[in-house]
């Protein structure tokens, strides 16, 4: 892979002195403990007993035991520099069933993480729905049944009366794509997979958002602010001059990150993906005012930021020419590196959708790069500084242009249980055992604080 960094590109990079490095997680993959203290099941809790379903035929019953360790991994981010930590609730934790009873003990580990990030010196960001959905609502339809917005609300008000101010950053919905793919495609939690569904739960996600915006106006937090993350992978032509390969990008950006930021910035679906879902039958159930909902105002938008994709209408000429058309700059996890991705994010934003609010970068970060522990007790993880490097030079770069960029979170602060990939992936700045829970920090991890150190000293 070639070192693109700050150095040959011939800069200094300066952050401002109020931009916020920080790490990200969430509490399926994360916190374990599933069964404790009253907590209830998730749909990944019983979709990864389904034979097949994860790559590693694992379960998230203990992660990384956050529930009982989160003292401690607080006191290593502070170790770290890290400047704020977005986690997310989980939703069948403080409510089992989803709606009507509420899980005092659940709340109550919330508030003390909470008040714990805050004796340390870390803000605060938190999500409210990370693809966690209480099993016992999916048993009534789940993100089918347009009932979920109201379920939604009442989760989302139960959450601001009890954490309100105490969290200055919220955020609605984690890539709400997640949703899709699990009633659209089948390969995520619940494991549906028609595209009618897919689309019908799409728009309710979307719903849910607005709806999330709306509670969280009515509970006045006058020090926090509310947004949504969405994920942009922007696809791209593999030959930019053929019709074929054009359109099957084009319509992959429809059906991903377009039918999400059309209706949250310009109140409605794109043409393109009206006619696709005419055309494929997969139209969902919309109402008069939904575009309204889903479009109110919000305060900052959080991107998520990994890789682009590379479409071809010949899959044959795809799997053969990828790497010579791409330039080959081809990580060892055999992932592209293009940090160049989240510049363009940002100008997608700014250039189609007008974007002046805030943006965070809420995730960024990539998998397997040397997690072996070497005979020093240490993981050379050297290709993650690489990816990491190339992306903040983007993002400052995209800031130096005018881009009201205020922070960067780091997926993930630690190795953990990856969605259907299980423990096969390891994201993390520090090495995870997860039979011992033991925590080593990686070359990436001291990077990291030795890079934000600096940029206080600067």
């Amino acid at each position: 892979m070639n070192r693109e960094n700050f150095r040959n590109h011939g800069t200094e990079i300066i952050f401002p002195k109020d931009f916020l490095f920080g790490v990200a997680a969430s509490a399926e993959q994360i916190e374990g403990g599933m069964l404790d203290d009253g907590r209830g099941l998730s749909i990944w809790d019983v979709f990864s007993r389904i034979p097949g379903t994860i790559a590693d035929n694992s379960r998230p019953d203990v992660g990384c035991n956050l529930y009982h360790r989160w003292r401690d991994d607080i006191q290593l981010m502070e170790s770290l520099n890290v400047e704020s930590y977005r986690f997310s609730i989980s939703w069948p934790r403080v409510m089992p069933e989803g709606k009507g009873r509420i899980n005092q003990k659940g709340l109550d580990f919330y508030k003390r993480l909470i008040e714990g990030l805050h004796n340390a010196g870390i803000v605060p960001n938190a999500t409210l729905y990370h693809w966690d959905l209480p099993y016992e609502l999916e048993r009534e339809g789940g993100w089918l049944n347009r009932d979920i917005v109201k379920w939604y609300g009442e989760y989302a008000s139960l959450i601001f009366r009890e954490l309100g101010d105490s969290v200055p950053i919220w955020t609605t919905i984690n890539e709400p794509i997640a949703v899709y793919v699990g009633y659209g495609l089948g390969g995520f939690a619940p494991g549906r997979k028609s595209e009618a569904f897919g689309r019908q739960a799409n728009h309710h996600v979307l719903l849910a958002h607005g709806e999330g915006v709306e509670r969280f106006r009515q509970a006045n937090l006058k020090d926090s602010k509310i947004g949504i993350v969405v994920d942009i992978w922007n696809h791209h032509p593999l030959r930019p001059d053929n019709a074929g390969d054009i359109a099957a990008a084009e319509l992959e950006n429809e059906k991903s990150y377009r039918s999400y930021l059309n209706p949250v910035f310009k109140g409605a679906y794109t043409d393109a993906l009206l006619d696709y879902m005419k055309r494929e039958n997969c139209m969902p159930v919309m109402m008069d005012d939904d575009m309204k909902k889903i479009s109110a105002p919000i305060d900052f938008f959080g991107l998520n930021c990994y890789n682009r994709v590379v479409d071809c209408a010949d899959e044959t000429l795809l799997k053969k020419e990828k790497k010579k058309h791409t330039g080959g700059n081809y990580m060892d996890n055999g992932t592209e590196y293009y940090p160049k991705a989240v510049y363009d994010a940002v100008h997608i934003l700014k250039n189609d959708y007008n974007v002046n609010i805030p943006i965070y970068i809420t995730e960024n970060g990539t998998y397997n790069c040397g997690e072996e522990l070497t005979e020093d007790g240490r993981v050379h993880d050297l290709e993650r500084i690489k990816y990491v490097e190339g992306f903040l030079y983007w993002i400052s770069k995209a800031m130096e242009e005018g881009a009201d960029i205020r922070g960067y979170y780091l997926w993930s602060l630690m190795d953990n249980w990856e969605w259907c990939i299980g423990f096969t992936q390891r994201y993390g700045i520090v090495h995870t055992d997860f039979k011992t829970q033991e925590r080593i920090c990686k070359d990436s991890a001291l990077w990291y604080r030795d890079f934000i150190a600096e940029q206080h000293k600067k």
